[in-house]
């Protein structure tokens, strides 16, 4: 049999190869196509800009370009992914890579000129992190094909950490909040005054005795100063520079104050415990500034009513300023809340994957589930169209882009010739092509050269043009089209909106709006022509087993025992680990029964036995289907499957030895659960107990060769 080994390619890195222009070319292009590079220096000007172009637009195409796609070789995409753990593993994607670049192109007709008019804007956004929430600094991870395709591409890594827009997702805000609250409402907490935290501390060192001494006398003398110059003396000063420096006479809130500068932290704590000790009209306070930076102040007040006061007005003013620094902190996602809010057609390419990263980094912690996933995507943006679906829904593009791929670039080149001018020839003759014209700031134009691609505004404006021809292949004409119109709604687009490919290899469509299928509207996926029926009850999980194993022994040592036509297929994840599709679910449960078996056994039989050199070593391990999944869902990526799995502590399931023979007596209602139904035949509940019953007859301990091969052929004559 074929051994299948999987391609570990970035999205990045895909684009890099199926892109037939040179870096160079690139590079030397950019300038010339007017596009908006936003950084946190002129975000807010930038985004009030955008807030009146995506107010008028018809809709906006979005790209983004990330740290990284996959966190380890068994986290691609593979043709036997079932569709629940394809969406664990773009979860595990967008959980810990990062957005480095975000497009957002705006597109508007504009009925005078007949020809749409596009924004793009480049955002370079970076994780920093602004407010205090729960929890260590953020992380993430470089992916190293990632980053050598956005240096091919001249991406700006200074723009991006020193320049790069931070942002707080909802949750975050959410918790920074509710945090700030309770510091507010708590009156014994120490954020505000530190007044708890000091109560207690003991003065046992000589050096902080003579310091809380000299801190004493100086606080009485200045105090007893302000008295003095009250009733007309002269106000107390001190005779050392060093004095001057520490202790600064001004007015806070219409009050005397000393400011304090140049202590330790213990030195403060210390202070703060000799007002509270032996001062009754004065104040210790902190008031957090506007940057980074707080100020240490003792004020005098004239009663405990007026100290009561001074707390407050401190409290107020501090939360006033946190709950500024939390909403400069929310970022660039005030984008995104733009494009939740407005209700506008969102356009991506290929753009799963995309829309985890924005539901991950902006709104909140992915969901475990994918219905729950889906449910609150639409919620948030409910019309998302993605370009590749409209490039093989209408059978007049899928014959175009028959002789091209379905990348964004060549897309592009194909099908706006017209706007790409430095694409090359395709010899092929094209309708009239939609026009569109570029608007940055107050320039507009309608003659540009090729922008640098995979730089995500570009990529969202070539998103964009390719998805106004794809509408004209559907027959819409924007000649007709009014502003009032909503795009999504438009009965030729409609039914290809919220459809997502969750995963193009497999070419599996779901709808973001319920969950569901979708099929195919025309011709068939190349992965279904060569594995037309993946039945994952019939999959078995094995891993650890000797390196020095190919797919074709692992296959004979297996029909050895179960047969010739046992075996469908075998497909590597790595060289550490394989999946074996049986003819029949029942053989799941055998193999799993019988390897359990004969490790228990220390006789000859485990040596003489066809699996023998799959289990030699003691490490071969295995399980069903959903130990598979479970090893997805963990957080852990080692580089080996088989020390992901030892990582993730599942060795054996015990579980997957019982025979189960999936009987469903209604269709499944969704996406995940027709994915997750074992499509074989169904077998009658009496037939398979007295399948099971056998099976663990013949699948003793014995030691003894002859009744094990006897077991063989009662096996195989039982279940054919």
């Amino acid at each position: 049999m074929k051994k299948l080994y999987p391609i570990t390619l970035s999205r990045a890195l895909s684009r890099a190869l199926s892109s037939s222009s040179s870096s160079t070319s690139s590079s030397a292009q950019s300038t010339a196509f007017p596009l908006k590079h936003v950084t946190k220096g002129n975000f807010e000007s930038a985004l009030a800009e955008l807030r009146r172009h995506v107010a008028a637009a018809d809709f906006v195409a979005i790209d983004l370009e990330m740290s990284g796609v996959t966190s380890a070789p068994w986290r691609e995409s593979f043709e036997f992914d079932r569709s629940d753990v394809r969406y664990l593993k773009v979860k595990d994607s967008a959980e810990k890579f990062a957005v480095v670049q975000f497009g957002v192109c705006p597109f508007r007709w504009d009925s005078s000129k007949l020809s749409f008019i596009a924004h793009p804007h480049n955002f370079y956004v970076f994780p920093r992190q602004e407010v205090l929430i729960d929890g260590p600094s953020y992380e993430f991870l470089w992916q190293t094909t990632s980053i050598e395709f956005l240096a091919k591409y001249q991406f700006d890594f200074n723009a991006c950490i020193r320049e790069g827009i931070s942002y707080l997702s909802r949750g975050q805000e959410k918790e920074a909040l509710r945090r700030l609250s309770m510091a507010y409402e708590d009156e014994l907490s120490d954020t505000w005054c530190n007044m708890k935290e000091v109560r207690d501390i003991p003065i046992n060192r000589m050096a902080d005795v003579l310091f809380a001494e000299r801190i004493k006398n100086r606080f009485s003398e200045w105090r007893d100063g302000l008295l003095q110059d009250r009733h007309g003396g002269s106000q107390l000063q001190w005779n050392s520079n060093d004095s001057k420096q520490q202790f600064q006479t001004v007015f806070f809130k219409m009050r005397p104050t000393f400011n304090l500068t140049g202590f330790t932290s213990h030195q403060f704590r210390l202070i703060q415990l000799v007002i509270n000790k032996h001062f009754k009209d004065l104040s210790y306070v902190r008031v957090n500034g506007d940057d980074l930076c707080s100020q240490q102040l003792v004020v005098y007040t004239e009663s405990k009513d007026d100290r009561d006061l001074l707390m407050k007005e401190v409290k107020d003013e501090n939360r006033r300023v946190a709950e500024m620094k939390i909403q400069a902190a929310i970022g660039f996602r005030h984008v995104i809340d733009l494009l939740s809010s407005e209700q506008k057609l969102i356009v991506g390419h290929n753009c799963f994957l995309d829309i985890a990263h924005v539901y991950s980094k902006f709104i909140g912690p992915l969901p475990s589930a994918a219905e729950e996933f889906v449910s609150s995507v639409n919620k948030y943006f409910p019309h998302i169209v993605d370009t590749k679906i409209l490039l093989n829904a209408n059978l007049v593009l899928q014959q175009r882009m028959k002789k091209s791929s379905t990348t964004l670039s060549s897309a592009f080149a194909l099908l706006c010739p017209q706007i790409a001018i430095s694409s090359k020839s395709t010899g092929l003759t094209f309708q009239q092509c939609v026009q569109v014209e570029v608007q940055v700031d107050d320039k507009r134009s309608s003659n540009w050269n090729s922008g640098a691609k995979h730089e995500a505004g570009y990529d969202a404006f070539m998103t964009g043009c390719i998805f106004v021809q794809a509408c004209s292949y559907l027959g819409i004409d924007f000649k007709h089209h009014s502003p009032s119109e909503n795009l999504a709604h438009n009965e030729k687009l409609c039914k290809h909106v919220n459809h997502l490919y969750l995963s193009w290899i497999n070419g599996d469509i779901i709808d973001l709006s319920t969950g569901n299928k979708v099929a195919e509207l025309f011709g068939t996926n190349d992965f279904k022509k060569k594995y037309p029926n993946i039945l994952f009850e019939n999959i078995v999980l094995i891993w650890g087993f000797p390196s020095k194993l190919k797919a074709r022994e692992i296959t004979e040592s297996i029909c050895k025992v179960f047969g010739l036509t046992s075996v469908t297929s075998v497909y590597h994840l790595d060289e550490t680990a394989v999946f074996v599709q049986f003819s029949k679910p029942e053989f799941v449960s055998y193999f799993l029964l019988l390897k359990e078996n004969l490790e228990k056994s220390d006789g000859p039989i485990s040596v003489l036995h066809p699996l023998a050199k799959l289990l030699e070593g003691g490490n071969t391990h295995a399980g069903n289907y959903e130990t598979y999944k479970e090893i997805c869902s963990s957080p852990i990526s080692k580089v080996l499957f088989a020390n992901q799995a030892e990582a993730v502590g599942i060795k054996w399931k015990r579980e997957a030895v019982e025979p189960k023979i999936a009987v469903e007596s209604k269709e499944p209602t969704s996406f995940w659960e027709e994915n997750a139904v074992n499509n074989s035949t169904k077998s009658s509940e009496k037939s398979k107990q007295g399948k099971v019953h056998n099976a663990k007859k013949g699948f003793g301990s014995s030691p003894f060769p002859f009744e094990t091969e006897s077991v063989h052929f009662m096996v195989r004559s039982d279940l054919k």
